[in-house]
């Protein structure tokens, strides 16, 4: 994929991500753009790098580890960004990820239910499963540290 078709689909992302911020959490788009420019940026300098260095990582890597530093205290502008990420409700990306997930299996739902029921028994074992544990670890950690 060429970096302009990146660019602007990371675009389309922001104004996706802004407006479910702005719908879902009343923060003003003037103010959730900062941080909605952070992590385009992060994520666009991430796939360029992803196709300069000769060892091959994700590109999720490579967004993890340059969001790490740039936030770390190492980092210049460290505040900053927390301030500006900061505005952010991230539900509200989650939100653009699951929309897009969403589009893509679409067409596929056929090929999905011609797998059988065990396919679906299976899929809701491991969402049933994937909240119960993670239920259960919140709960352990902020017991642990007396959050609740």
């Amino acid at each position: 994929m060429r970096y302009i078709e990146w660019a602007v689909m990371f675009i389309v992302a922001g104004l996706g991500i802004a407006l479910a911020n702005f719908v879902g959490f009343q923060v003003n788009f003037m103010d959730s753009l900062p941080g909605i420019a952070i992590l385009l940026l992060i994520s666009f300098v991430s796939v360029v790098i992803s196709n300069i260095v000769p060892f091959k990582l994700p590109v999720i890597a490579y967004c993890s580890l340059i969001g790490l530093f740039i936030a770390s205290p190492l980092s210049p502008i460290r505040q900053f960004v927390i301030d500006a990420a900061g505005q952010i409700n991230f539900t509200a990306p989650l939100t653009m990820v699951g929309a897009y997930a969403g589009i893509s299996i679409s067409d596929q739902l056929k090929e999905f239910a011609k797998q059988g029921w065990k396919m679906l028994l299976i899929a809701a074992l491991v969402m049933v499963g994937t909240f119960t544990c993670s239920a259960i670890i919140a709960q352990v950690v902020l017991s642990l540290t007396h959050v609740i």
